[in-house]
């Protein structure tokens, strides 16, 4: 292996990455893999977790399930220390289970906005808290949340969402100043639109993916493999001197107007 292959290597790795059954989580989880780690998958529904640990596994790479709710406090403890118990060590946290929920702020009910906090934020903040502790006494750990260009920027009707990618920013550089002196960096990457199961009704929309194509100086929707470089970089040595960063993958849509 050369200098070069060695910064990006992640063999000897466990990477736990939430949300991972599909979307940019399995993109996530399938680059994270790919460069050595044993990936830990993580969704509520455990088939499909299986279904993805399988394919891992048949392309020899290493991989297993933890299936909770991030939601669930005592289940996230209970996981983490469970992939403990199994691994003995814990280097890399990828926060990327989300969800988001549309209305105009007339019809945006407190139950609505608190449930996309819980998940997008709230969840993030615990599993941060219980990853950093191996990571911190080991000397060395990456947690990189899963923000959004909507933590950079704004749009209607997305109210929670907007602002729990925003919130989830402003943690990614709280929790890099306390944690970096321990060896554990803490980053944020922030995808624009990409072509996800969950985005086709968006791309059949013929004004908003006109929005999104115009906007967007490369001109088209990204593909998931194209998160692949910056999760690897900044789960690897690759990226050892990178804290605090807020890395938008989004084909340049919030460099321009």
């Amino acid at each position: 292996m050369s200098k070069i292959e060695s910064l990006f290597s992640l063999a000897g790795r466990v990477a736990l990455v939430t949300g991972a059954s599909r979307g940019l989580g399995w993109a996530f989880a399938e680059a994270l893999a790919g460069a050595g780690a044993h990936v830990v998958l993580n969704a509520r529904h455990a088939e499909a977790l299986e279904e993805g640990a399988t394919k891992l596994s048949d392309r020899g790479l290493a991989a297993s399930v933890a299936s909770f709710d991030v939601r669930d406090e005592a289940a996230t403890a209970t996981a983490v220390e469970s992939l403990l118990a199994d691994h003995g060590r814990l280097d890399v946290l990828i926060n990327n289970a989300g969800v988001i929920k549309r209305a105009d702020l007339a019809d945006y009910d407190s139950g609505t906005w608190q449930h996309v906090i819980d998940v997008n934020l709230t969840a993030c903040f615990r599993l941060a808290r219980e990853a950093a502790r191996p990571m911190a006494a080991a000397g060395w750990g990456r947690i990189v949340n899963i923000a959004s260009v909507m933590g950079l920027i704004g749009r209607p009707s997305i109210p929670a969402y907007v602002a729990s990618k925003h919130g989830l920013i402003g943690m990614t550089r709280s929790l890099a100043a306390e944690l970096g002196p321990r060896g554990v960096t803490v980053n944020a990457i922030c995808p624009g639109y990409f072509a996800t199961e969950m985005a086709q009704p968006l791309m059949q929309d013929e004004e908003f993916n006109e929005m999104v194509c115009s906007r967007t100086p490369i001109g088209r929707w990204g593909d998931p493999g194209e998160l692949a470089g910056a999760v690897i970089f900044l789960a690897s040595g690759a990226g050892s001197y990178v804290n605090g960063a807020a890395l938008a993958v989004d084909g340049g849509m919030t460099a321009v107007l």
